[in-house]
């Protein structure tokens, strides 16, 4: 049997790999959920095995950044308002809203306190910030705990959801206080 006139469908061309990120010389200020850099400067960027090894290992203070969701202003008197839960990295410290690229006074104090938190007042204690894949917010938070004089800073951009994809242990965080 002949067939004439038969042609092949182009080959797919590969998916290309997305452009690298730069890291910004400032902080991230805008569309806060977009591909981020695979670097920050000073900081040591993990993987989700990372991440789980430093969990393990209990001297790291796991600091999750993903901003609280925001009660609607539109919302009709005496609507109950009751958040969705934030299941995060098991015994993490949520600090939210504190990886916008500009804080206001009193959220940069509430970043401050949390941070002594969780590393007792030590500049030199490991902390591991945290929020959500393709999200600055952490970036932007792990940077400004560097500008703030911490030393031993990580990064995990995988965030809760890499952990949990992972299967490593999760738990509903409440936010620390002083943040509202």
């Amino acid at each position: 049997m002949v067939l004439i006139g038969l042609t092949l469908p182009a080959k797919a061309e590969e998916p290309s790999a997305p452009p690298a990120v730069e890291e910004p010389a400032g902080y991230r200020e805008d569309v806060y959920r977009a591909p981020v850099p695979a670097t920050l400067s000073g900081a040591t960027v993990v993987t989700t095995a990372e991440a789980h090894a430093l969990w393990e290992g209990g001297n790291t203070a796991f600091v999750d950044v993903l901003p609280r969701t925001p009660k609607p202003a539109d919302l009709p008197a005496g609507t109950i308002w009751k958040e969705k839960p934030h299941v995060s990295i098991k015994g993490a410290l949520w600090l939210p809203n504190t990886g916008y690229g500009k804080l206001a006074g009193v959220t940069l104090a509430y970043f401050r306190q949390g941070l002594e938190k969780a590393t007792g007042g030590d500049v030199n204690a490991p902390l591991l910030f945290f929020c959500l894949p393709d999200c600055w917010m952490s970036w932007n938070a792990a940077k400004r705990a560097l500008s703030l004089g911490y030393t031993r800073v990580y990064w995990y951009p995988e965030g809760s959801d890499g952990w949990a994809v992972a299967g490593y242990p999760t738990e509903t965080l409440r936010p620390e206080p002083g943040g509202e």
